[in-house]
C-alpha cells in the first residue's frame, strides 16, 4: 500500500512538472512569433511618465525599475496602514455588536450586514466620486478642527516633520517601550503567581508614557516640529497632505476589512467558555480585566487563523485602487505594459510583489499564531 503511495507521488508530480515544462514552453514559442522579448532589460530604461503619488522621490526620467517600486512602496503604505486601522475598527465593531446596549449593538449590526454585502468595488467608486470629488476647491476647502482641510486636492492636516535630535529620542523611545513590556510582563507574572496586586498595566503604562517624555527634555531641542497647512494662491503648503485616491483607497479598504474583521473577532470571543468568564469575575477581576486578561488571550487563539486571511485579503484588494487612480504597484505595471509593451515581464514581477506580500505577512502572523496557541503536554 505504501509502494502505490509512492509511485502516485511519483506520477503526479511527473504530470505537474511536464504541464509546466509545456506551459512555458508555449508562452516562450508565442512570444518569439510575435517578436516580444521576455528578459527584464527594458527596467533601466526611462519610464517617461509622471505619478501621483511617491513615498520616494520620482520623475519621468527615472527608469521603469525605479517606477515599479515606487508602485510597490504604494502597495505597502496602504497595506499596512489599511491594516493596523481595520482591526481596530473591527475591534470596535465586534465589542459594540456583543454590547448591552441596543442602540450601539443594532448600529453595529446594520454596519456589518451592510457593508459586508456591498463589493468593494462600488464602495470605492462612492467614497472617491460621491464623497472625495465633492469636497470644494482648494479655495473653498473645508476647515475641520486639527486643523484639517478637505478639498478636491485631499486632504491637508497639521503633521509634525522630524529634527536633528529626533534620532536620539527615537532610540529613548523605543527603549522605553522595551522596558515597559518587560515591566508589564515580570509584574503580571508575579501577580498572577502570588495573587498579589502589582498593577503591571498601570505601571507599565507609566513607564510608556514618562521615558519618551523625559527623553524629549534630555535632548536639547525638540524632537519633532509641527508644520501646519497654509493656504496659498493656488495650494495648501506645509502639514501633510493625502491624496483622494489614497484618502479613498484607504477608507474603503478599512471599512470593508474592518467588517470582516469584527465578525471574526466575535465570533472568537463567542468560542470562549462561558465557565471561563465566570471563573474570571468570581475572582473579583473588573469587566475590563475580564475581558483583557482572560477573553482576549483565549479568544486570539480562534481569531489569529481567520484574521491573517482577512490581512491577506485587503493587501491583494488594494490592486482594486486602479479604478480610482490610485499609483500602487498594479497600477504602475499597467502603465508600463501601455509605455514598453512587456506585458509577461511585468506580470511575472507583479505577481512576485503580491506573492512575497502575502507571504511575509503569513510568516509574521504565523509565528504569533504558535505563541497564543495552548501547549499540549
Amino acid at each position: 500500500m505504501e509502494v502505490l503511495q509512492w509511485i502516485a507521488q511519483i506520477v503526479s508530480a511527473i504530470v505537474v512538472i511536464g504541464f509546466l515544462i509545456f506551459f512555458i514552453r508555449n508562452v516562450i514559442d508565442a512570444a518569439d512569433a510575435r517578436g516580444l522579448d521576455l528578459g527584464f532589460g527594458w527596467m533601466d530604461e526611462a519610464s517617461g511618465f509622471p505619478l501621483s503619488e511617491s513615498v520616494i522621490d520620482y520623475d519621468p526620467s527615472k527608469s521603469f525599475g525605479y517606477a515599479l517600486w515606487v508602485g510597490f512602496l504604494n502597495t505597502l503604505k496602504v497595506s499596512l496602514v489599511g491594516i493596523v486601522l481595520a482591526t481596530v475598527v473591527g475591534l470596535i465593531a465586534a465589542l459594540s455588536r456583543l454590547s448591552s446596549n441596543w442602540l450601539v449593538s443594532k448600529i453595529a449590526t446594520v454596519y456589518i450586514d451592510t457593508i459586508r454585502n456591498i463589493p468593494l468595488l462600488v464602495q470605492l467608486f462612492i467614497w472617491y466620486f460621491a464623497v472625495f470629488q465633492a469636497f470644494p476647491s482648494v479655495q473653498d476647502a473645508l476647515r475641520l478642527p486639527g486643523p484639517l482641510f478637505l478639498s478636491q486636492r485631499g486632504m491637508y492636516m497639521t503633521w509634525v516633520k522630524p529634527t536633528a535630535s529626533f534620532v536620539t529620542w527615537a532610540l529613548i523611545f523605543v527603549a522605553g517601550v522595551i522596558l515597559s513590556i518587560i515591566v508589564y510582563r515580570v509584574l503580571l507574572h508575579y501577580q498572577l503567581r502570588t495573587g498579589r496586586s502589582t498593577y503591571p498595566f498601570v505601571i507599565g503604562t507609566l513607564i510608556f508614557v514618562v521615558f519618551p517624555l523625559v527623553g524629549w527634555f534630555l535632548v536639547g531641542s525638540p524632537p519633532l516640529q509641527g508644520t501646519v497647512p497654509e493656504l496659498g494662491k493656488f495650494n495648501f503648503s506645509g502639514g501633510l497632505r493625502l491624496t483622494p485616491e489614497f484618502a479613498a483607497l484607504l477608507v474603503g479598504l478599512v471599512i470593508y476589512t474592518g467588517a470582516f474583521i469584527a465578525e471574526v473577532i466575535r465570533a472568537g470571543i463567542l468560542a470562549v467558555e462561558k465557565g471561563q468568564v465566570e471563573a474570571a469575575r468570581s475572582l473579583g477581576l473588573s469587566q475590563s480585566q475580564v475581558l483583557r486578561l482572560v477573553i482576549m488571550p483565549l479568544a486570539m487563539r480562534v481569531i489569529i487563523p481567520p484574521l491573517i486571511s482577512q490581512y491577506l485579503n485587503l493587501t491583494k484588494n488594494s490592486s482594486l485602487a486602479i479604478v480610482i487612480g490610485y499609483a500602487d504597484v498594479f497600477f504602475v505595471g499597467r502603465t508600463i505594459i501601455n509605455q514598453a509593451g512587456r506585458a509577461v515581464p511585468v506580470f511575472l514581477l507583479i505577481m512576485a510583489c503580491y506573492l512575497g506580500l502575502s507571504l511575509i505577512t503569513s510568516f509574521i502572523m504565523n509565528i504569533y499564531n504558535r505563541r497564543v496557541q495552548l501547549v499540549e503536554r
